[in-house]
């Protein structure tokens, strides 16, 4: 009876791409541990209001410049805050797509 190459030359294969596999796990998790350590800082207004985040996307400090309060225009404030968050959030976004896409590599095999 005639061997068939794909039955029996699949299965050595099957072992590589769950070895690979496993392997994309164990670099995806060190590198969401590592995301996760870093921070991000972002800015606006000329520094006026500055902001970290977290790789965890965590909000961890604010900083205000007296300058940039002024009690007539709060919104201004408020923008600013909310451009110096989307700024870190945007940084972190960026930085998690950098290390994923070295782990792409192996998405033609699965």
């Amino acid at each position: 009876m005639a061997k068939h190459g794909g039955y029996m030359g699949g299965m050595p294969n099957m072992n590589n791409l769950m070895k690979q596999a496993q392997k994309m796990q164990a670099q995806m998790q060190q590198q969401a541990q590592e995301l996760e350590s870093k921070e991000f800082k972002g800015s606006a207004g000329g520094g006026a209001v500055n902001v970290t985040v977290s790789g965890k996307r965590e909000l961890l400090n604010i900083e205000i410049s007296k300058d940039a309060v002024d009690p007539d225009d709060v919104e201004m404030l408020q923008d600013m805050i909310m451009a110096a968050v989307n700024d870190a959030l945007h940084q972190v976004d960026g930085e998690s797509s950098r290390m994923m896409g070295g782990l792409n590599g192996l998405n033609g095999l699965l």
